[in-house]
């Protein structure tokens, strides 16, 4: 069982070497599961008990399933993020050293761990834009082969590396791509040539590294599973497997992976732009119903903001609150701040507690430290668009950001039957003191 699911995750996690992937990987399967493409250019058509999606930028995607029963309707809404730490191309990407090797010029994307990029097989994925005829077509490429490596300088001439050694991105984690055989305007010719186009036909480009050290599960009792992009495309595999299994004839549920929150959500299709709100608004049109009935449906709207967690380390158990910490394959994590980093309330804890006792499945408690700031999430940026009722969870990790990261063989499977009884359920207002979850 645990097994199982863990195998289609990590099998996830490899096809999506990129959000613009992992978005497009769940179209595919929005698709096998007779979902519409909507296109926010154009007039949409939806019914009651229909199937649809929408996507912006091709790295966000927002997918909503009718109830066919919209008397009394409440938005039931997951929300994930699709993008995470990397390096991504600068425009002008080669850089010639002495004659003797072609480094590749990026920029850090995010907070990583720098020092987990060294000595590992590397590749480059992302899209085109492609000019065909009088239009500019996106194609998705991923060099799906080992390309490019950021070698270590040797500890003989940097004696500080164990010591605490200050990586800088510009000078420091500049992959190399090739030797002294290779010639200017060889990397674009190759990427040309994967997109089977010519060099000239590509009028842009988002091309990012990634690690392609295959994803495992591994421990004494295989309880461990290990990969790239943990965090966040485990909660987004997670909150569309119980989209796709669950649903109630009251509910419009709402699937929401949004991009670029690992650089602060700002942008068209981050989780603070107008993308979740234009959806909802417009499907509520759509529907026939009215702006009364789309602030009344607003009122008793809840979301899971799903985005993954810190386990206590085993090296480190020091950097956790002492009562509030949580473990791998314990269960799903309810993080909670003061000083509303996570949208966690009394109110949205008893709603996620009651779906996971309904569910049969463990929860336990985050909080960080008081005297250690944390990081935040997608939930609370999203809320200052459209304000319900939010709770953040996420799954118990180890090594964050890092291009290879842990967790639970359990929490996986965990995570889908809580998504799934939330799906399942209708919440409304009863009053200003009492939600009914049904």
């Amino acid at each position: 069982m645990y097994r199982g699911i863990s195998k289609e995750l990590l099998d996830f996690l490899q096809k999506s070497p990129t959000a613009f992937h992992a978005v497009e990987n769940i179209k595919e399967e929005l698709n096998k599961d007779g979902f519409v493409e909507l296109l926010e250019g154009k007039p949409w058509k939806m019914a009651p008990g229909g199937k649809y999606y929408i996507t912006r930028n091709n790295s966000s995607i927002i997918a909503l399933k009718v109830g066919s029963n919209l008397e009394n309707y409440s938005f039931n809404v997951a929300a994930s993020h699709s993008d995470c730490p990397t390096f991504k191309l600068k425009e002008n990407a080669e850089l010639e050293v002495k004659g003797k090797y072609t480094q590749l010029n990026t920029e850090g994307y995010g907070g990583m761990i720098c020092s987990t990029w060294f000595d590992k097989p590397l590749s480059i994925a992302g899209r085109l834009l492609i000019k065909d005829g009088n239009e500019l077509k996106t194609q998705l490429i991923n060099i799906d082969r080992d390309l490019v490596l950021i070698p270590n300088m040797a500890i003989h001439m940097n004696r500080a590396v164990n010591d605490g050694y200050a990586y800088n991105k510009q000078i420091d984690m500049l992959p190399l791509f090739g030797g002294a055989d290779c010639k200017p305007g060889d990397f674009m010719k190759l990427v040309a040539k994967e997109a089977g186009v010519q060099v000239e036909d590509i009028y842009g480009s988002d091309l990012y590294l990634y690690n392609r050290t295959a994803p495992s599960i591994w421990g004494a009792n295989d309880e461990f599973i290990s990969s790239q992009h943990l965090d966040d495309l485990q909660c987004a595999f997670t909150s569309l497997k119980g989209f796709l299994a669950g649903g109630n004839d009251q509910s419009i549920d709402v699937l929401a992976c949004f991009d670029n929150e690992e650089v602060g959500s700002g942008t068209k299709q981050g989780a603070a732009s107008t993308l979740l709100y234009d959806v909802l608004k417009r499907a509520n049109s759509a529907l026939g119903k009215t702006e009364e009935d789309f602030y009344c449906a607003i009122a008793s709207s809840f979301m899971l903001s799903a985005d993954n967690a810190h386990a206590v380390h085993p090296h480190h158990s020091q950097k956790t609150d002492a009562t509030n910490c949580v473990y791998m394959n314990e269960g799903i994590v309810v993080k909670s701040h003061a000083g509303q980093k996570y949208t966690s309330d009394a109110v949205s804890i008893a709603v996620f507690k009651d779906l996971c006792k309904k569910a049969n499945v463990p929860v336990q408690f985050f909080a960080n430290r008081s005297d250690e700031a944390g990081g935040s999430t997608l939930g609370n940026i999203a809320m200052a668009q459209v304000s319900m009722n939010s709770v953040d969870i996420g799954l118990p990790q180890l090594a964050m950001h890092s291009t290879y990261e842990t967790a639970g063989i359990k929490d996986t499977y965990y995570m889908i039957q809580v998504m799934t009884e939330f799906f399942n359920c209708h919440i409304s207002e009863i009053n200003t003191n009492v939600l009914k979850v049904d």
